[in-house]
């Protein structure tokens, strides 16, 4: 029998049905696959009890007959900003330690519905403020793929660095992520899986710890497309308690997967050929359009004037949300609290505050809560909104020639863990190509393409409609099929 932490979803799930293994069997794989692991510090948070308990349940319904559900038997790592009843819930960060949700977040309910279980809380940049998993509470997370000749520690991408990881180095099947400007993208990209980002409500925020509200959207992070569109369908679906939710059934994803792109048209953008691009990343994109040709599509060049605008507008609009949805972390009602002897209510906000958040989140409240201040809101706030309304017309009009866009994930491969730490606006770069999707609200996809000169992985991106979840899908299997992406890392941990 195969090794059961080589099965992605869909073969899991398939062979707990059929009976050739059982979900019990599937969750002691796992569990000992992440106890292993302690190394790559991909989990703040380990379930063990929880995976085997769903595994279970998931057993006796086989046993009487019953459905299993889309995710019967599969273990999953959970990105720890979603709450999960009972299990600590951080977001990575030293304010939130030892919070314990009396609930449970919208998607990570419909995945228990389904028949997941859970390994455990997946680290991540704090408050996913980050692009490379640096930024955590609990420590660097490291990436299972290393330069070729090289042992130094490489970055899983970020924020959910702890989910790219954690299914990169298959001790788990598959994970959530949550993308506010590219972190599902980002670190797919750098680990040489696929994640994808769907239209902006497509999943529930609710019970999610939230950074921008405005652009949070989870998403499946897993080794296949097709196991992204099994995930994705149990993740999604309208939520009352969530304003932003779509009131739109979840379409049937995985039962309309095509790789043939036959009357389909994809877009080039002119304006995302930028300077400092790799050549490795520029080859890969110019492979990426064979292969699509190849599928059926004819390729098209488009115009997207106003990206050059979309990353300062990005870090604009991100952090002011920021400054307003983390002043509920002040002490009082739950998390942290720091009380100086004989302080006052005002010491006791700053004390908890300066002690708690770390030193990307503090920067991002700044930042957020200069443009949003009486003099600047109009100089900055209001023309970042503007520019993001800009940007989404750019796609509008671009979606009149085209079916789906084409583009690099990231401008880089991977890099060095610590080498970019004492440059917050060349790290803040890493997600350039991310960005405008994310400000549109638009459904996008990272799929590995192939390894560069130093064997570390590249990501390809297909941007796509709103609502165009199956037609992203389907250009991504096209570009999985060609590009038969099979390289994984050395094991080391």
């Amino acid at each position: 029998m195969t090794e059961l932490t080589n099965l992605g979803v869909k073969d899991i799930r398939d062979g707990v049905a059929s009976g050739e293994f059982t979900a019990r069997e599937v969750a002691e794989a796992f569990n000992a696959a992440v106890a292993e692991a302690a190394s790559l510090n991909a989990f703040i948070v380990t379930t063990p009890d929880h995976a085997l308990a769903s595994a279970d349940a998931v057993d006796a319904k086989r046993a009487k007959g019953e459905d299993l559900g889309t995710m019967g038997g599969v273990p999953i790592g959970m990105k720890d900003l979603f709450a999960t009843k009972g299990v600590q819930t951080t977001a990575a960060s030293h304010i939130l330690e030892g919070f314990n949700p009396q609930y449970e977040s919208t998607v990570s309910q419909n995945l228990w519905d389904a028949g997941a279980g859970m390994l455990g809380k997946l680290n991540l940049d704090q408050f996913a403020m980050g692009s490379s998993n640096e930024t955590s509470y609990f420590g660097n997370v490291s990436s299972p793929w290393r330069k070729a000749g090289s042992n130094a520690a490489m970055s899983p991408g970020g924020s959910s660095g702890g989910s790219s990881s954690a299914v990169a180095a298959r001790i788990a099947p598959a994970a959530t992520g949550t993308d506010t400007g590219g972190s599902i993208r980002q670190p797919a990209a750098f680990t040489g899986i696929c994640g994808i980002k769907p239209t902006y409500g497509r999943c529930s925020r609710w019970g999610v710890v939230a950074f921008a509200s405005s652009l949070d959207q989870a998403g499946p992070m897993a080794r296949t497309v097709e196991d992204c569109a099994i995930m994705l369908e149990a993740m999604a679906g309208f939520d009352p308690k969530d304003a932003t939710s779509l009131k739109m059934d979840v379409p049937a994803w995985e039962a309309g997967l095509s790789a043939d792109l036959k009357g389909k048209r994809i877009g080039i953008p002119r304006e995302y050929r930028m300077e400092g691009t790799d050549e490795d990343i520029l080859k890969s994109w110019e492979q990426g359009k064979e292969w699509l040709r190849d599928a059926g599509a004819e390729i098209v060049d488009v115009s997207l004037q106003h990206t050059k605008y979309a990353l300062p507008a990005y870090y604009i609009v991100a952090p002011a949300e920021a400054s307003s949805n983390l002043a509920r972390y002040d002490g009082v009602r739950y998390g942290l609290r720091d009380l100086p002897d004989g302080a006052g209510l005002q010491d006791m906000y700053a004390a908890t505050r300066a002690e708690g958040f770390g030193d990307e989140v503090k920067r991002r409240i700044l930042i957020g809560t200069y443009v949003l201040s009486a003099g600047f809101y109009d100089a900055y706030y209001n023309q970042a909104q503007k520019v993001r309304t800009l940007v989404s017309r750019d796609f509008a009009e671009a979606f009149g020639q085209c079916d789906a866009i084409l583009a690099p994930t990231t401008p880089t491969a991977s890099f060095p863990l610590g080498s970019l730490n004492d440059d917050p606006l060349t790290m803040y770069l890493n997600d350039v190509f991310a960005v405008p999707a994310s400000l549109a609200g638009l459904p996008a996809m990272s799929v590995p393409a192939t390894v560069n000169s130093d064997g570390l992985p590249l990501g390809l991106q297909i941007v796509g409609k709103p609502f165009d979840e199956q037609g992203v899908l389907n250009a991504g299997l096209a570009i999985q099929q060609r590009a038969g992406f099979d390289a994984k890392p050395e094991k080391w941990w």
